[in-house]
C-alpha cells in the first residue's frame, strides 16, 4: 500500500472520468471523423492514450488494492 497515493474514491472518480471522457472522444470521432494529419496524432494518440492509460492505471490500482 503507497500512503501517498491516490485513495479508492480518487482511483474510482478517475476510472469514471476517463471511460466518459473516451466514450465522449469515440463518439467525436464517429461524428466528426477520423482525422488526418497532426489532428490525428493530438486526438489519436495523446488525448486516447492519456485516457487509456488513466483507465488502465486506476482500474490495475482498484484491482491490486492499493487504494488507502
Amino acid at each position: 500500500m503507497n500512503r501517498f497515493g491516490p485513495d479508492r474514491k480518487e482511483l474510482w472518480f478517475r476510472l469514471i472520468f476517463s471511460l466518459a471522457a473516451l466514450v465522449f472522444l469515440g463518439g467525436a470521432v464517429a461524428y466528426r471523423g477520423l482525422p488526418t494529419g497532426p489532428a490525428f496524432v493530438e486526438l489519436g494518440l495523446i488525448a486516447g492514450g492519456f485516457l487509456g492509460g488513466s483507465v488502465v492505471w486506476s482500474a490495475w490500482r482498484l484491482w491490486k488494492g492499493d487504494g488507502r
